[in-house]
């Protein structure tokens, strides 16, 4: 499956709400090296925001390392994606949308995770900050087995 979105990304943009797009093609596409690409040096990923079975100090993954060791510990061990952007808020070089991301994980188990996903991009497209909302509690009793 693709990414599901609720505005034409073939249309002007904001560079933000751009860069969230990519972000999440890449996911989908199982693209680890696009997706770092997309990031500047200096960036910070916090997904979810504070401490997390994935960042237990809730600082966030800082830098092109941090962030590929977060998609080796997260995005890398899940078997497919599918991103629901219900709504999306662009002002000034950020995006905040809101939606659902689902996760199809081995032994046939999908998760729902609702929230608000923000990005920030610097002035050439990169992104700075991508901030994710989300309850883990919330997430994990969406938890079941397909098929």
């Amino acid at each position: 499956m693709g990414v599901d979105v609720c505005w034409d990304p073939a249309a002007a943009q904001p560079p933000a709400r751009r860069a969230a797009f990519r972000s999440m093609t890449a996911v989908t596409a199982g693209d680890k090296a696009a997706w770092l690409e997309l990031f500047a040096g200096d960036a910070v990923v916090e997904d979810p925001i504070g401490p997390s079975m994935f960042d237990e100090e809730g600082k966030g993954h800082h830098g092109h390392d941090g962030i590929s060791a977060f998609w080796d510990k997260t995005i890398a061990n899940v078997e497919r994606f599918q991103f629901t952007i219900r709504d999306s808020h662009a002002a000034g070089d950020e995006v905040a949308n809101v939606g659902t991301i689902t996760t199809y994980l081995p032994g046939g188990y999908r998760v729902d995770t609702d929230g608000v996903f923000v990005y920030r991009v610097r002035e050439d497209g990169l992104i700075v900050s991508m901030r994710a909302f989300w309850e883990t509690e919330r997430a994990m009793a969406t938890a079941r087995q397909e098929g």
